[in-house]
């Protein structure tokens, strides 16, 4: 393979922010002896199976003809439909939320799955509607198509309940059709109507009250320090005792306490905010940029329809899951359990960032490869003529 047809950049990133998750989840619970049982390596070990089995399955995707990728996606979204049916009929709640299904000993959330199959899903409709016709500009049918797509695996994960990867999966959702050139009137009103349901759900009651009450304390941070509002409150003073340079890994007083609850999964971040300071967590986020900058870019430079809507839709899944996370651990979002990629612990989250980055790297080959046969048979054309 063609040195050339990988984007070095995009493994560069996630290899560090990969290596650095693993030093942030071991400094979270090494000294938690109730969560590891007296084994402060028990939680680095489990990660680090989870990003060698990620590499893998990265490295699957990525070695895939581009053409069997499409004939399987529909299997992906199916089984990702599978998956989401059985966390409601036997799944174990975590949190309020019963988002989990245990398989060999391990906990697998489908619904970080389901993020990827609604891409590529909703990439391949648009592609098997458009491709090879004379028309170029997407139609109320293809809009409705997409939607419907997505729509399952929403209403799905809105019954779990589970709001903090349903508002992912929205921004997705809505990121896909706008890449794939929706008029923005549509868009306009695919907002409102969002909106409109939204409320509606909150007025049926389908939200739990615990999830109430955090966006309570989103609003009046006063309200409930010692309840819905504890987790941000916690995590501010943490980020804020970091200072510019931090404290030092396994240094820091708020980590090494255990005073932010859930450290080693949604509120990694604190950890870095505390133990490698503002230079340090400023690293992570520019790196976390360039896989959106390179997830971006791979998306531009590809003449296929199915890739340059799975890529653009990898970058807004990355990108507003990212600042959904990172938001809520500086208090200018409402907290909603959602992991940040590539950093987060857990199993599921990292497999699906992984094989979404394989499908980058996918992308981009295959972008490289046509591109190098065009050089190649440019000489042989104009000689021929």
């Amino acid at each position: 393979m063609s040195t050339r047809r990988i984007d070095w950049l995009l493994m560069g990133a996630v290899a560090l922010l990969a290596t650095v998750s693993c030093l942030l989840v071991w400094s979270a619970t090494s000294h938690r002896d109730a969560l590891t049982g007296g084994d402060g390596g028990l939680f680095l070990r489990k990660q680090l199976v989870n990003v060698v089995i990620g590499v893998v399955l990265m490295a699957v995707v990525w070695a895939t003809d581009h053409r069997w990728i499409r004939i399987v996606t529909p299997l992906v979204y199916l089984a990702s439909i599978g998956g989401l049916v059985l966390v409601l009929v036997n799944g174990a709640t975590i949190n309020g939320s019963r988002s989990w299904i245990n398989v060999g000993g391990m906990s697998l959330q489908p619904s970080e799955l389901a993020k990827l199959a609604v891409v590529i899903g909703m990439a391949l409709v648009l592609a098997e509607r458009t491709e090879g016709r004379w028309r170029t500009h997407v139609g109320v049918g293809d809009v409705v198509a997409m939607l419907l797509v997505a729509a399952v695996p929403t209403a799905l994960i809105v019954l779990q309940p589970d709001l903090g990867t349903t508002l992912v999966l929205s921004a997705t959702v809505f990121g896909v059709l706008a890449a794939a050139g929706t008029p923005r009137r549509w868009l306009a009103l695919l907002a409102g109507a969002g909106v409109t349901v939204a409320a509606a759900a909150i007025a049926a009651g389908v939200l739990k009250a615990y999830q109430i009450d955090r966006f309570m304390a989103f609003t009046n941070p006063g309200l409930d320090p010692k309840g819905a509002g504890y987790n941000v409150q916690q995590a501010r003073i943490a980020i804020g005792n970091g200072g510019p340079f931090g404290q030092g890994l396994f240094h820091g007083k708020v980590t090494q306490g255990g005073f932010v609850p859930e450290q080693h999964t949604d509120f990694v971040f604190t950890v870095a905010g505390e133990e490698l300071g503002l230079v340090g967590a400023a690293v992570l986020v520019l790196l976390l940029g360039v896989v959106l900058w390179r997830s971006l870019r791979i998306a531009a430079r590809t003449d296929d329809l199915f890739g340059r809507i799975a890529a653009a839709g990898i970058a807004c899944w990355f990108g507003f899951q990212a600042f959904q996370n990172i938001g809520m651990c500086l208090g200018i979002m409402p907290v909603t359990g959602v992991p940040l990629p590539f950093l987060s612990y857990g199993g599921t989250s990292m497999f699906a960032s992984m094989l979404a980055v394989g499908l980058l790297q996918n992308i981009h080959g295959r972008s490289v490869a046509v591109a190098e046969r065009r050089m190649v048979d440019s000489p042989r054309l104009l000689a021929v003529r």
